[in-house]
């Protein structure tokens, strides 16, 4: 943040800074003396992370257009302007306090002086409404009580922001809302945000002043939102008898589920409440009473969920709560949100946010999806009757479902690489081939009856759906096979299918292609996308890298675009997305909140604690210094760069060239640090290099190592003698090489299996590797000898990954089924290996497939993590019925 002496010497001669009033989600507060005019003001800082995202030029070009609204409770714009790359802005000093403070001190208003500041909300809201200004953040922080009369602050604050962001504030997870008080259609993501949007928060604000809480809490950002879609307010008289009946009716009109329902205006919304005439209707029923018909599809939206998982890196989709069915059928588009689960949550071994875990039905009259119970990963089945989802028998180890075209039969992958079916009713699994992949896996039935899947080469085969012998799909007109991942998804007619494929690292760059049977060749559609379904419609759907679905025009017999790309649904996780024939979408959603992560010591009983309360940002491979004085951790902005924090609460940028610089290890000496970067130019995987730079920042980074094929990891063995670094080659002699500093430098191989390996640790004795590899067909973590690997031994008992030595060298500890495992260790020349332990579960801690996210302090009894501000909810899943209709009119405008 830009700080207040710094700025105070560049607003001199206009500005005089005395204080710092407080921090909130987008800007830190200043009080200062008005120069010029002799008078107080409030000076708002832009954070500085938010600033880079949006640009503090664009940002203040956009806010100077609610610079023109006048109105007695508005607390206006006096000035604007950027300094050092971030952007301020004025208001006046108002001398009283917040309406938020005035709850906290009170909790409950009197009826009459919370009708009497509702009203002044509301016309502030209608005055700003009819000058094509929407606040998009009413809460009680934002509305300040100045002689007891009410004035909303930070007006149209948000809309600036998100309109000078763009699209890149879809990457920030920045939330242009506050989850209490967001409405319905703005938690969900829509990219138009009415008036009847401020309504709503309106509602809520005086919900929570009449009854001392917000009609919706809960413990996270998330959980709040789940119930804002899923569930109806308290009616107010049940908590406080002494509110008149047409102010309840007019709130909760207010924080109806639709817009359609609400008010029309902030106006009317005002007068309901000060009169009782004035509510669209007299009463509302009690919990007890039957809701009054209002010709819609579905009973009291007594909405339940079945669930959806995430993995670590690469995100499991799984989900679904549907709503209970009226007599009459559904006539328009319901969306809820279906369930939420922390990402990572569920760490099974061999599923990548590459494959999505849920299908739809052909007719959308059920969904499927894949979940982690007790026993390990299963498939359950959620019908749109019945409340609760029932799990399927004989899918242990199951995920990745779809559904066959006629909607009879199930088909699935398993854990272990073998792709499956069974009767969408129940029966008996069938195998149909064993050598599917574990790691990568998704799998598409045609339309002819023969299933396009991975198998365990990472090459792409098609099999009989009744059994029989699988064929290789021609590989040589598919770019870069070996990077060919597995969203497969079927185009009609038995045209062909559609896949994305990574032409390097995939953590950085994918495209998504077409298949052409009749051709027997690929060819590239999309850039830059991950993930690509075929709609009914015409259209080519599919999810960008920076999040969002598009659509496109798509000609289906010649499997070419017609159109360009139209944003339809902001901030859909890429990949996340279920289609069905019918018209039925499901979706996941990007979490809001800026800020997303913070660096957190946890205990081995599992309690957690922040290393830094004053340093939040999106966090990805911390380690920790040989002395844990210092930590090393890559900070994710416009570019991803090394930064030092040190125990006395400083903090250093180590790397200021290239867009990637990441995955740190010290050197023995604690004096530098390795790392990965692509600073000598390019995206590519050849363009990642292993370099070196003192943490003292006293010289720039130096190259250390270049592969043709690129390096992803690099470590020094405790010795000095060795540097180990990991490439994405697969050969004889695997990915994982090693080269001594001195000497004969020359690059070897250590392993002898072609295998996917990633994630390397090196004992502190300089003895052992342990590393995680899927020649089972599923990860494990594995440790062998080092630096002749002549054998190794399997560590993990049912999935693993991210391991990481004590310092001691008597443990070791790695992460299985959404747990932090502990192994005992035996130093030697013959590794004696205990029984693994679970320490606690790392849901809404940051896992990943291609490096460990967290480290082990000196003592072996603190762990350093990366948990998401929000508790690790990774947002939003959303079911969609009817959804063709809305589509078509999306594209229409």
């Amino acid at each position: 943040m830009t700080e207040p002496s710094s700025l105070g010497a560049v607003l001199a001669d206009r500005y005089r800074i005395e204080r710092e009033l407080g921090q909130g989600g987008m800007a830190t507060v200043y009080l200062a003396d008005d120069v010029r005019h002799g008078r107080k003001v409030a000076i708002k800082v832009l954070r500085p992370e938010l600033a880079a995202v949006i640009g503090a030029e664009r940002f203040v070009r956009e806010i100077r257009t609610i610079a023109a609204l006048q109105h007695p409770h508005i607390l206006g714009l006096i000035d604007s302007g950027e300094v050092q790359g971030t952007a301020y802005f004025v208001m006046p000093y108002v001398e009283g306090e917040s309406l938020r403070d005035r709850l906290a001190r009170e909790k409950q208003l009197p009826v009459p002086e919370a009708v009497r500041i509702a009203t002044e909300v509301a016309s502030a809201l209608d005055y700003a409404h009819r000058h094509g200004v929407i606040h998009r953040d009413i809460k009680p922080e934002n509305v300040m009580l100045h002689d007891g009369a009410a004035m909303v602050a930070d007006f149209g604050i948000a809309l600036a922001v998100s309109t000078a962001g763009g699209t890149r504030m879809t990457e920030t997870g920045m939330s242009l809302g506050t989850p209490h008080y967001m409405s319905p259609e703005q938690a969900m993501g829509e990219r138009e945000i009415g008036a009847r949007s401020d309504v709503y928060a309106l509602g809520a604000l005086s919900y929570e002043m009449l009854t001392g809480e917000p009609p919706f809490t809960g413990a996270t950002a998330q959980a709040i939102v789940a119930r804002v879609l899923t569930e109806e307010p308290r009616p107010l008289t049940q908590q406080r008898h002494t509110i008149p009946p047409h102010v309840e009716a007019a709130v909760l009109t207010a924080l109806e589920k639709l817009p359609a329902d609400r008010f029309a205006t902030a106006a009317d919304f005002g007068q309901a409440l000060a009169s009782a005439s004035g509510s669209k209707r007299p009463t509302r029923p009690g919990p007890s009473a039957r809701p009054p018909a209002r010709g819609r599809a579905f009973v009291g939206r007594r909405w339940v969920g079945a669930s959806l998982a995430l993995n670590a890196v690469l995100l499991i989709l799984a989900v679904v709560l549907m709503l209970r069915p009226a007599p009459e059928p559904p006539t328009g588009r319901q969306r809820v949100v279906l369930w939420r689960h922390a990402f990572g949550s569920i760490l099974s071994p061999g599923i990548e946010r590459h494959a999505t875990q849920a299908a739809i039905a052909p007719d959308g009259s059920s969904v499927v999806f894949a979940d982690s119970g007790g026993d390990g990963l299963r498939l359950l089945r959620k019908l749109r009757h019945e409340a609760e989802p029932t799990p399927l028998a004989g899918t242990d180890g199951a995920m990745s479902p779809f559904f066959s075209p006629d909607g009879a039969w199930l088909g699935f992958l398993t854990a272990d690489g073998k792709l499956r079916k069974m009767p969408v009713t129940g029966g008996g699994a069938v195998t149909l081939t064993d050598d599917a992949s574990g790691i990568y896996a998704s799998a598409a039935w045609m339309d002819d009856g023969s299933i396009v899947y991975v198998d365990r080469r990472l090459d792409l085969r098609r099999i009989p759906a009744e059994g029989g012998t699988s064929s290789p799909v021609r590989q040589d007109t598919l770019i870069e096979v070996r990077r060919t991942f597995p969203m497969v998804s079927p185009l009609p007619g038995n045209r062909g299918f559609l896949y994305t494929s990574c032409p390097g690292n995939c953590a950085i760059e994918s495209e998504v292609y077409a298949f052409d049977f009749a051709a027997d060749s690929g060819r590239l559609l999309v850039p830059n996308a991950a993930g690509a379904w075929y709609s009914p419609t015409g259209h080519l759907l599919y999810t960008s890298r920076d999040g969002g679905l598009y659509a496109a025009g798509f000609d289906a017999r010649r499997l070419t675009l017609t159109t360009g790309p139209v944003p339809v649904i902001d901030r859909v996780v890429p990949t996340t997305v279920a289609l069905s024939a019918s018209g039925s979408l499901l979706y996941a959603l990007e979490s809001r909140t800026l800020g997303a992560s913070e660096l957190v010591w946890v205990g081995r009983d599992g309690r957690a604690e922040p290393v830094d309360t004053g340093w939040r940002g999106h966090f990805e491979y911390p380690a920790l210094s040989p002395d844990g004085r210092s930590l090393a951790v890559s900070v994710r902005e416009d570019a991803t760069h090394l930064w030092i924090w040190r125990s006395d609460r400083t903090r250093q940028k180590l790397t200021q060239q290239g867009t990637v610089n990441w995955r740190p290890a010290w050197t023995p000496d604690g004096k530098a640090l390795l790392f990965v970067s692509n600073m000598a130019g390019g995206r590519t995987q050849d363009a990642f290099d292993v370099y070196l730079v003192p943490v003292d920042g006293s010289a720039p980074p130096q190259l250390q190592q270049h592969h043709r094929f690129g390096l992803w990891e690099a470590e020094v063995s405790q010795d000095g003698e060795w540097l180990v670094v990991r490439s994405d080659e697969e050969g004889a002699d695997g990915n994982i090489r090693a080269r001594r500093l001195t000497g004969d430098t020359a690059l070897v191989g250590l392993l002898t299996d072609p295998d996917i390996t990633t994630q390397l640790a090196l004992s502190p004795d300089g003895r052992w590797l342990a590393y995680v590899s899927n020649v089972s067909g599923r990860r494990e973590v594995y440790v062998a000898p080092f630096p002749d690997i002549t054998w190794r031994r399997l560590i993990s008992r049912d999935g693993g990954s991210e391991p990481r030595w004590a310092r001691s060298g008597r443990e070791l500890f790695y992460k299985s089924n959404n747990q932090l495992m502990a192994v005992p260790v035996t130093p030697g020349p013959g590794l004696g290996v205990g029984t693994p332990q679970p320490l606690f579960p790392v849901t809404g801690y940051t896992s990943a497939r291609n490096r460990q996210q967290y480290d082990v302090a000196p003592d072996g009894r603190r762990f350093l993590m990366i948990r998401d501000r929000d508790g690790g909810a990774q947002g939003t899943t959303v079911f969609v019925e009817n959804w063709f209709d809305e589509l078509r009119r999306k594209l229409e405008r």
